[in-house]
């Protein structure tokens, strides 16, 4: 079995961690250097040209496609997205041939992701597969049909949540979503009187969710506003919610911002 060598990058601490201890149970893998950045990533694809190279889709600054821009075509590594479930991004990876894993990450999907980098780079050694500037026209294309799709979607409205729930995968109405409270990785999701509890964090579901509707009113909270019935002015900033289902919700003075907008604009006044 040929040996690669991987370039992981992430701008979560804990996803970049899950991420390189699953591919030290792969045999075969080396990971030469994990980057919490997009610029981290480049110098590292530089400095040590691996075969692959694990790249997150949403990063701050520059983001995983902004970093496949910058690849040198004649250098460019197999590139493996590790993304959030995205309706149009997922579509456009399978369009163009681009492999991806989803979030949370899967060992038998990470481990069928990296046997078709080890096919295609065999080819690549060849001369039967594409030469790396054409790969990057492939990834390229990819991401040039996914960025308008992007920009529409913006979250505008509420779709679905995927949930795995013992072997199924429940297709949640946001819509019917009232909070969502985060436990260590997990999420519990509150709908319709029951508690379903997803493997995500808290960054990768505001991905998913409407942003117009959701707000985080907490560092492990986040509220449909639609489902406010009252709201409590507390002292030092704070407020306390009350949702249609009875059930209470703090919002710390660092995320009071959303809820204040939603006050002054039901009630028409400004709120101090």
């Amino acid at each position: 079995m040929s040996h690669l060598r991987a370039v992981l990058v992430d701008d979560e601490p804990l996803a970049l961690r899950l991420l390189q201890s699953m591919l030290e149970e792969v045999p075969g893998i080396e990971v030469v250097a994990t980057c919490r950045n997009g610029r981290e990533a480049l110098s590292a694809v530089a400095r040590h040209t691996p075969d692959i190279l694990f790249l997150d889709v949403q990063m701050p600054g520059m983001n995983g496609f902004d970093v496949v821009r910058r690849l040198q075509g004649d250098t460019i590594p197999l590139v493996i997205f590790v993304t959030a479930y995205d309706h149009y991004a997922i579509e456009a990876f399978e369009v163009h041939a681009v492999d991806y894993v989803l979030k949370p990450l899967e060992a038998d999907r990470l481990e069928l992701a990296i046997q078709r980098a080890r096919e295609r780079l065999h080819q690549r050694s060849a001369g039967t597969g594409e030469e790396p500037d054409a790969e990057k026209g492939r990834l390229m294309a990819s991401l040039e049909s996914m960025d308008r799709p992007i920009e529409r979607s913006g979250n505008e409205g509420p779709g679905k949540l995927a949930i795995k729930d013992r072997g199924r995968i429940i297709m949640l109405n946001q819509a019917d979503v009232e909070w969502i409270d985060a436990a260590g990785d997990y999420m519990c999701v509150h709908a319709g009187g029951d508690t379903h509890i997803m493997r995500s964090t808290m960054k990768e579901l505001q991905q998913q969710l409407c942003d117009s509707t959701f707000k985080r009113v907490h560092r492990s909270t986040l509220v449909n506003l639609d489902y406010i019935g009252q709201i409590k002015v507390l002292t030092k900033g704070e407020y306390l919610l009350t949702l249609a289902s009875g059930a209470e919700v703090k919002v710390s003075r660092n995320y009071r911002q959303p809820i204040k907008d939603y006050l002054d604009a039901s009630r028409g006044t400004a709120v101090s």
